[in-house]
């Protein structure tokens, strides 16, 4: 019975560690084609500063798919990083199409 109070004391001290979701983001190859303000784009809210955009929510979709739809709004991308995994060299030629 101690154990267990002990065990549950060291649990309710412990502190609560909310899973961060994966960060979306690209690095524009023109940085003066980034939005000025929030853009959204199948639900992903994106924000630029220079030539890095960064999303926050979104629908789930190939990480291709997502840069395809992004380099239609923004332009051609250096780097894309769909929820935590980055495109490959030749994933990224896809999407810059």
């Amino acid at each position: 019975m101690r154990v267990l109070l002990v065990a549950a004391a060291l649990f309710a001290a412990a502190p609560a560690m909310a899973e961060t979701p994966a960060a979306t983001r690209l690095t524009l190859i023109d940085a003066a084609t980034a939005p000025s303000r929030a853009t959204i784009i199948d639900g992903a809210r994106w924000s630029c500063e220079g030539a890095t955009c960064t999303a926050a929510g979104g629908t789930e979709q190939p990480a291709t798919r997502a840069c395809r739809r992004v380099v239609q709004k923004f332009g051609r991308v250096a780097a894309f990083s769909y929820k935590g995994v980055a495109l490959s060299t030749e994933e990224l030629a896809v999407c810059n199409g």
